[in-house]
């Protein structure tokens, strides 16, 4: 009892002092606090993340209180939450000659090092904090852990976790950060054993398995994945993440029936996400029920009209229906939105196509190419078109040219074997159709029609019997 009503007046205390530091920010006045005051004030603004009102208390402590070591610290500590780590260092090495075996100040000069980007002086710092006498070693390395995961230093933060989980095993949070920690660095076999061991403990933690499952989701473990975000959402059914996840999973793997109501169940909770009434429209797309997938696709216009993909499958849509002029609307939109994205400019040249705008089509697919020169679709209709339009011969220079510049890119490969084929050069046909063959060998399926049989020797005959391809 006598603790509670400690604690009852000391929060009744905290209270007052901060309404008198407040009405006196108000009235610009200037009153007296003592030490004790001073550090509570701080603390209380640091903690309520209001670095502002920290920064003022801390500078006013700092002028009444010049030799308080405590105050000086917390000053600094200011200093480093703003991000001003030269100026906390300065106030810090003062601090060092004073107290020396103070580990909070090394801790703080730590912390600053590791914001000016100097790990291994920090590592120092808080090495040689953990040597200074403590009753509490595992405070020391709190701090530390603190620290290098707010600053992003995984890698560095691993071996103090292992540290401070040795000192607390039973304090299972930590067995969470640490798996967290093997995550962000990519040692995905380490995060999973350390997830699943605490989730052994911690069976209801929702954040657990929904981290569980984007691990399994980047190891492309997909039914482990959904697994994992559906023991999330039996937990919390408002994780909107772990629905949204799921939802995308389900359409990533063409299991778009399966993925709308997820989707549904996803806008339910954000009814303003573009993005999920844009996969919602595609997934109604995949399934054939155009209208809903037309409806969704316009109801996201509506939500963020500069968002290029609902335009993008709106043009789809349109070319697909038999609909070019149509398409060629919403294409350009989507292009003029997101000029950057190869698949635009491909469906927009077939759009361009489709309406016999040969001209159009050709720098359509040039400009898909300029941004990905691998886009194997882009260069197959481009072969087919320039072979069927009849411009081998004055597309060849172009094409040997892109060759030159790109390299083995199969794509141009194959094409510049079927126009050396095509030319009568049948040589540097072999030789591009060997190279193209090795680079992707399934992609010469695209491309069969533009090899007719009339134009094949006996050696790009054997050689595609080689590789069972005729």
């Amino acid at each position: 009892m006598e603790d509670d009503k400690y604690n009852y007046f000391y929060e009744e205390d905290l209270k007052n002092v901060i309404r008198k530091f407040e009405r006196m920010k108000k009235n610009n006045e200037n009153y007296f606090f003592d030490v004790i005051e001073f550090e509570n004030i701080i603390d209380y603004y640091i903690e309520s993340n209001n670095s502002s009102r920290a920064y003022d208390a801390a500078l006013l402590a700092s002028e009444q209180h010049p030799n308080s070591v405590s105050i000086q610290l917390r000053k600094a500590r200011v200093f480093l939450d703003k991000g001003r780590a030269v100026e906390a260092l300065r106030i810090l090495k003062t601090l060092e000659s004073i107290e020396p075996g103070n580990h909070e100040i090394f801790v703080a000069k730590g912390t600053a090092m590791g914001i000016l980007g100097d790990i291994q002086g920090a590592k120092k710092m808080f090495d040689f904090a953990l040597t200074l006498d403590s009753e509490d070693p595992g405070e020391i390395l709190f701090s530390i852990t603190s620290v290098l995961q707010n600053l992003n230093y995984y890698e560095y933060l691993i071996p103090y976790m292992k540290k401070l989980i040795d000192l607390e095993p039973d304090f299972y949070a930590h067995l969470y950060d640490l798996a967290y920690a093997y995550e962000k660095t990519e040692d995905f076999e380490n995060s999973i054993s350390l997830y699943l061991k605490y989730l052994e403990f911690e069976p209801f933690s929702d954040s657990g398995w929904y981290n569980l499952g984007i691990i399994y989701n980047k190891l492309e473990d997909y039914d482990k994945a959904i697994e994992a975000y559906d023991y999330a959402l039996a937990i919390n059914g408002q994780n909107t993440f772990a629905i949204f996840n799921k939802a995308n999973i389900l359409c990533n793997q063409e299991r778009y029936s399966e993925a709308i109501p997820v989707y549904h169940e996803y806008l339910e909770n954000e009814p303003d996400s573009f993005e999920a009434m844009t996969y919602l429209a595609e997934c109604y797309e995949k399934t054939g029920d155009l209208i809903l997938a037309r409806k969704y696709y316009h109801e996201a216009i509506e939500l963020a009209p500069e968002y290029a993909d609902p335009w993008f499958g709106l043009g789809i849509i349109s070319l697909e229906s038999g609909n070019p002029e149509e398409s060629l609307i919403y294409l350009r939109k989507a292009v003029r939105l997101d000029d950057e994205n190869p698949e635009i400019w491909y469906m927009l040249g077939k759009a361009h196509y489709a309406r016999k705008e040969t001209k159009d089509t050709l720098r359509c697919f040039r400009e898909a190419l300029k941004l990905d020169a691998y886009y194997s679709e882009v260069w197959t209709d481009l072969g087919k078109i320039i072979v069927r339009d009849g411009f081998v011969s004055r597309s060849l220079p172009f094409i040997e040219k892109a060759y030159k510049i790109l390299g083995d890119v199969p794509g141009i490969n194959y094409i510049l074997a079927s126009f050396y084929l095509h030319s009568g050069l049948p040589e540097n046909a072999l030789k591009h159709l060997s190279l193209a063959i090795d680079g992707d060998k399934e992609m010469f399926e695209n491309f069969h029609d533009i090899f007719p049989d009339k134009l094949l020797t006996r050696k790009i005959k054997k050689l595609l019997q080689e590789y069972n391809l005729r």
